[in-house]
């Protein structure tokens, strides 16, 4: 059982895809919950790509000038 502090909230859903996992007993709730948590991780992920898109792309010119430190003794 999850600890996680929960709150009511009102959504609107397309009743035909509301009606049919009812029907099969999904739990909505917890779809909903399991959904939003992956979209905020890809969001944040996206918005951390963006705003450090100008330091990857200057560390990944450096290393193509200069290789990784220790190239030499890589083993893969």
């Amino acid at each position: 059982m999850s600890t996680t502090l929960k709150k009511a909230t009102n959504i609107s859903l397309s009743v035909d895809v509301l009606t049919e996992a009812r029907a099969l007993g999904i739990n909505i709730s917890q779809v909903c919950d399991q959904f939003l948590r992956e979209r905020v991780r890809q969001e944040r992920e996206l918005r951390w790509q963006q705003e450090h898109s100008d330091f990857i792309a200057v560390y990944n010119q450096l290393l193509a000038q200069e290789e990784l430190p220790l190239q030499n003794w890589r083993s893969f």
